[in-house]
């Protein structure tokens, strides 16, 4: 300091008031103070550096390599920050679990009842045979129509719950009859001669088309109706033969406002057959739980919907005791089933152009169409509606779509709806002036 700066300094000082010295104590007591408020400073400041290391904790730590930050070459020079070679930290498990567990998608079963409000154990006996039909229902309400819906072969009826459920939200009114054929599901065929269920079964279209039949009356009985809503039949693959058969035979009578067929057609469906024994080699034949029985499904892709899998797999399923981990089965023997196979399909596609009511077929490619249902959909006798996105399943896996395709093909065919004009001869006559 120089003699000028030093004697301004003294000048100044002089001019200030007199302050006596801090006594000892309080000295202390101030200097206790500050230190205190240094601590809780400090503590502040790393209370906020671990809450931003913990926002941050996927690149808390990290720092780029010395040998990306010194690369020499012009071009990647530039983005160190974010092409750099990044290297944890010491005090960072690159590999340690989250703290938080992410949650994994479930398989587990989902209840029928949830869908469906009530199933029915309809009884019939026929001279070489007892029957107990099993089917799922959630009646119509306010005069709606009564979706009758018959699934594939190897399937169930609780292919359909996911539908039913989708469905009722755009009619709310409807109901859905959804049963289980014979030799699936809970349906029980008691053979006369002491056979039981899966045993030699007549699984023929015309005794499928029966069984059709008698389940829609034993439960028109049960349910007390004074006569039969309006009826929409559904059919996937196997099915769709069975309600065509039944549509075109005309033993429902008017009763059937339409019926819709889905991904099954006459040439593609006798083509695939022959390859079908292929397929069912290749499937698993037994599973350890019904949690891996929808895995599989879903992750062959079989049915692409996992909400769908859920709720249709474990019905095709039956538990086996035994010593081993694997102790679910097939429920249905497809391979048993080929004798009828090609009974099944010829003649569908003459069928479906012919029978009376609403014609609606679903595919999940247009490839599928043969000869015979390009000409009649050039000529406009049936709704057709593909979904490309979908697998053989298509009501499994676009149940919602599904759901609003049939709910607008039941409105465009209601004949509740229609308002027809008095008949010529019912018109009172105008009155003649004299």
């Amino acid at each position: 300091m120089s003699d000028l700066q030093r004697s301004f300094a003294k000048a100044k000082l002089a001019a200030l008031p007199f302050q006596p010295p801090l006594p000892p104590e309080q000295e202390e007591e101030d200097e206790e103070e500050e230190v205190k408020e240094q601590e809780e400073e400090k503590e502040e400041e790393e209370e906020e550096k671990e809450e931003e290391e913990e926002e941050n904790d996927q690149f808390a730590g990290w720092r780029p390599s010395p040998d990306s930050v010194h690369d020499d070459d012009s071009s990647s020079a530039s983005s160190t920050s974010s092409t750099g070679t990044i290297i944890p930290s010491p005090s960072k498990n690159l590999f340690a679990r989250p703290k938080f567990s992410t949650a994994r998608r479930t398989l587990d079963p989902l209840p029928w009842n949830d869908y469906f409000t009530r199933e029915l154990y309809l009884k019939v006996s026929r001279p070489t045979e007892n029957v107990i039909y099993h089917a799922y229902i959630t009646p119509p309400t306010a005069k709606g129509p009564l979706l009758v819906t018959h699934h594939g072969a190897g399937s169930s009826g609780l292919s359909f719950a996911l539908f039913a459920f989708e469905v009722r939200k755009a009619l709310p009114n409807a109901g859905i009859l959804s049963l289980d054929a014979r030799g699936h599901g809970e349906t029980v065929i008691e053979q006369l001669d002491g056979q039981s269920n899966n045993a030699d079964l007549d699984l023929s279209l015309e005794t499928l088309s029966q069984d059709l039949l008698d389940v829609i009356h034993l439960t028109s009985t049960q349910m007390a109706w004074s006569e039969l809503p309006g009826l929409v039949l559904i059919g996937h693959s196997l099915g769709g033969a069975v309600v065509t058969n039944v549509a075109v035979n005309g033993k429902l009578g008017n009763a059937v406002l339409g019926y819709a067929v889905l991904d099954v057609v006459e040439g593609s469906a006798i083509d695939a057959l022959q390859s079908m024994q292929s397929y069912l080699s290749t499937r698993p034949k037994t599973f350890p739980s019904i949690t891996s029985g929808i895995e599989w499904h879903t992750r062959s892709r079989t049915i692409r919907n996992s909400t769908s899998a859920r709720i249709s797999v474990p019905s095709l399923l039956r538990h086996v005791p035994s010593n081993t981990s694997h102790q679910w089965t097939w429920r249905t023997d497809l391979a048993a089933t080929q004798p009828y196979w090609e009974g099944w399909f010829a003649g569908l596609s003459r069928k479906f152009l012919d029978a009376k009511g609403g014609k609606l077929l679903l595919l999940a490619g247009t490839d599928r169409l043969d000869k015979e249902l390009m000409i009649g959909q050039m000529q406009g006798k049936y709704q057709l509606q593909v979904f490309p996105e979908a697998g053989h399943f298509v009501h499994e896996d676009q149940a919602d779509k599904t759901a609003m395709v049939v709910a607008d093909f039941y409105r465009r065919n209601d004949r509740s709806a229609l308002v027809l004009p008095p008949k010529v001869g019912a018109m009172s006559k105008p009155k003649i002036l004299a």
